[in-house]
């Protein structure tokens, strides 16, 4: 469908013979009118001319040129995935409202409906991988609401053009030759190769150096088939790419405990971990009373003093293998405990607090250095460095020193007090 001009209305012309009967002339041949260039005439011709670049440097790479191109043919600009990655929100959400949508009870009512119909393969992979099916449905929930959002960008284009943008150029081009090298094995053809915007692929989300790594063709027909209806080889290969990453059977990811009145904070913390007889004879217990779990852990308290606190085994670090963000690995762990019939976080959580924004990040670093304590550098990520600068100024301050980061504590460091 396209417009024509008549007077000072805008007609809708199907096709030239509409525009005839109206006898109205095309808006290019209009008396006095400039053409006006079409941007995205101009994106796609500048992402042809990347592409014819980028030709040899995939070649050499090992790419078969029948696969290129096969790969390229009819190649489009993809100005969502440009716009999208030029206009990513900063995750502004607190860890409380990131569970409250990751673990709703919808997602969990729709996990046990995938456990149920899935049982057989998922038992399978627990048998052959070690993962529990619960840790591999909740990461197909969290990526994919278990199927449904699996993305309808054609890879290779989305790829390319991203590489073409240049933001990351050399991260997207990195993604875009591992697109190739799976085009090239046969395991997919180039239409079925779709995603995100961003080129995660498939149930549970592959990113294609990912893919290449860790998927598997857990059905037994000579393709890793990870965009198919059938989810076999997906969470296969989630499960695979669990247990490459450390899994540890028969371990917990993490387990909520309370934690003893005039409990030492500055005692948390991922990179301080000790065994569980230590973490009990310092007086943690289970929310429910329970002995802790064996096994070496760290105390991580994502809201400090004020909010749930978890006990976190070698399985974070495998989950946040697959992501590594600290309510991404939460997310997924309690999802699973879910699934599996467990309880809601006992916990509370300091509701009215807000997440920092990035700019008071960088601020609250930059305060801490200027009043002794080495953050490490001002980079708005809130790291171990930060954490242990943190602490320390708090303890200075006469402040429970749990490390959390708030717009109280900001405000406090702004005063100098």
């Amino acid at each position: 469908m396209r417009a024509v001009l008549l007077g000072l209305g805008l007609v809708a012309a199907a096709g030239v013979a509409a525009a005839e009967q109206l006898a109205v002339p095309q808006p290019a041949a209009m008396q006095g009118e400039v053409a006006v260039p079409d941007p995205n005439a101009a994106a796609q011709a500048g992402l042809e001319e990347w592409v014819t670049g980028f030709r040899p440097r995939a070649l050499a790479q090992g790419i078969g040129p029948e696969t290129f191109e096969r790969a390229f043919r009819g190649i489009r600009y993809d100005a969502d995935a440009v716009a999208r990655d030029r206009n990513q929100a900063e995750f502004n959400r607190t860890l409380w409202d990131y569970l409250d949508s990751a673990v709703s009870e919808t997602r969990i009512a729709n996990g046990r409906v995938a456990l149920a119909q899935h049982g057989e393969l998922l038992a399978r992979i627990e048998a052959r991988f070690g993962v529990p099916k619960e840790i591999v449905v909740a990461v197909w929930g969290m990526e994919t609401s278990y199927g449904t959002r699996r993305g309808d960008h054609p890879l290779v284009g989305a790829l390319a053009t991203l590489a073409h943008d240049g933001r990351r150029a050399a991260f997207f081009e990195e993604q875009l030759i591992a697109a190739l090298k799976i085009l090239d094995s046969g395991d997919v053809r180039p239409e079925a190769m779709t995603g995100s915007w961003a080129g995660a692929m498939g149930h549970t989300q592959f990113m294609p150096t990912s893919y290449l790594a860790h998927a598997v063709d857990f059905t037994g027909d000579g393709r890793r088939d990870i965009w198919s209806d059938d989810p076999s080889d997906a969470l296969a290969s989630t499960a695979a790419y669990l247990a490459r990453s450390g899994w540890r059977r028969g371990e917990p990811w993490g387990v909520e405990v309370r934690l003893p009145r005039g409990f030492d904070f500055s005692q948390s913390g991922k990179g301080l971990r000790q065994p569980a007889a230590r973490w009990q004879a310092l007086g943690l217990t289970t929310v429910d009373g329970a002995p802790l779990p064996a096994g070496e852990a760290a105390l991580l308290l994502p809201a400090g003093a004020q909010g749930a606190a978890f006990l976190i085994y070698p399985n974070f670090r495998a989950i946040a293998r697959y992501n590594p963000a600290d309510a991404y690995v939460i997310g997924v762990g309690h999802l699973a405990d879910r699934l599996r019939g467990g309880p809601a976080i006992a916990g509370g959580w300091p509701r009215g607090d807000r997440a920092l924004a990035a700019a008071e990040r960088m601020e609250l670093q930059r305060l801490l250095t200027a009043a002794g304590h080495d953050t490490g550098g001002v980079d708005g990520m809130i790291g171990p460095n930060t954490l242990a600068a943190l602490r320390a100024w708090q303890k200075a301050a006469g402040l429970v020193a749990d490390g959390y980061a708030n717009e109280a504590i900001l405000n406090r460091l702004r005063k100098g007090a």
